[in-house]
């Protein structure tokens, strides 16, 4: 079924004056949760509504085909008025199977965890979804007669941290449900309803100022990862090395010569798949031989550049005859020969056993090593944040 996100956002905030316009780190607010649901490939189009011109204004900056910014009935909008009842407004007004409501006041949410949420509702089969995050706290309830009682744990049998799960508490992120369900019965949760669990550190819903500053700190720590896909938004072209890369580095050799190299059948789906979302690649290495041609062959690569000395201006041969920039090209790259072109791309990767001065150098140092994927890791955190044709 098609895919919707909407996020309804007001001009009434109380505790923080335009709270969803103010500058966070230098966006406004409502833009962090645009840009998760714009980065998420499973939502199909993607609306926020609201009842003030200049939230409107501010939303629309972002160019995107899949963003519509539209009108919010105010009487959705009030101090008393619930998210549902603008839930519903856009429910009978517009067409859509399934629809996923983003708060804006989360604004450490990320397109892959919509995603990842996306394909866990599917799998569970479920009518509906709510994001959570686990707690370990001990909760009481306050009694008529101004007495206590615990909640969800009994005091005479205190668990210890690391032997109890602990709650799951709606974090307020996002829920997840059918157009059908949704007018049926009223709720943005009904029916058979799946959990998403995020990571405690994303799972913060900014309400006062206090929350505000945490949200800024914790944005500037996830600062590095946020760079990362937004120079993968960029990509044009991959560019692998060979030894080392898409092999570990390894060689088999006889007395007649060098016979054969170890690849992984991962990174050939891996450049399978960046075929198919319409990205470039290309193969840059010192060596020549028919096992290189063979693979390139393999693979269904165009570009092979055998026998480089100077990747650096190999590299931006390249470029010129591609007419690309810097910015557009992804390489991985992992001994000190790879450096020079390394130094020039808008996405510099590695492999986890790189040597350190590649280490150093790199963007993203990828989790598994050469000739284990590790080129397939990249392309997938690649097509990950890529905005969709």
């Amino acid at each position: 079924m098609d895919t919707v996100a909407f996020i309804p956002v007001r001009g009434g905030s109380k505790s923080i004056y335009k709270k969803n316009i103010k500058l966070l780190n230098g966006l406004p607010l409502v833009h962090y949760t645009i840009r998760a649901a714009l980065d998420c490939p499973r939502i199909d189009r993607l609306y926020v509504a609201s009842e003030d011109p200049e939230i409107r204004s501010v939303a629309g900056l972002i160019f995107d085909d899949r963003l519509s910014v539209i009108d919010r009935p105010p009487e959705t909008a009030t101090d008393e008025a619930t998210t549902e009842s603008a839930l519903l407004d856009f429910a009978r007004r517009y067409d859509f199977g399934r629809v996923v409501l983003i708060q804006a006041t989360s604004p450490l949410l990320r397109g892959d965890d919509l995603t990842s949420a996306l394909d866990a509702l599917d799998a569970a089969r479920a009518e509906s979804m709510v994001s959570v995050t686990r707690a370990h706290q001990f909760i009481w309830k306050m009694n008529a007669d101004g007495t206590s009682d615990p909640f969800n744990y009994d005091p005479l049998k205190r668990p210890r941290r690391q032997d109890w799960d602990g709650e799951l508490v709606e974090n307020g992120a996002f829920y997840i449900t059918s157009k059908a369900a949704l007018l049926k019965s009223g709720c943005r949760v009904s029916g058979k309803v799946a959990c998403y669990e995020m990571a405690p550190a994303r799972s913060l819903e900014l309400d006062e100022p206090h929350d505000w500053r945490v949200a800024e700190q914790r944005l500037a720590e996830a600062r590095p990862e946020m760079e990362i896909a937004e120079r993968c938004r960029e990509i044009a072209l991959v560019i692998t090395d060979m030894d080392g890369v898409l092999t570990d580095a390894g060689v088999y050799v006889a007395p007649e010569g060098e016979l054969a190299k170890k690849f992984s059948t991962r990174d050939g789906m891996g450049f399978a798949l960046l075929r198919r979302a319409g990205l470039g690649a290309a193969i840059m290495t010192s060596e020549k031989t028919p096992i290189v041609e063979a693979r390139a062959a393999k693979l269904r690569v165009d570009r092979v550049l055998m026998g480089v000395k100077d990747k650096g201006a190999a590299l931006e041969k390249l470029l010129a005859e591609e007419h690309l920039a810097a910015a557009e090209v992804a390489f991985i790259g992992d001994d000190l020969n790879d450096l020079p072109a390394l130094a020039k791309v808008g996405l510099a990767a590695c492999p986890s056993d790189a040597v350190d001065e590649v280490k150093r150098l790199a963007h993203y140092v990828c989790a598994r090593p050469g000739g284990g994927g590790c080129v397939r890791e990249l392309i997938d955190l690649i097509l990950r944040h890529r905005p969709r044709p």
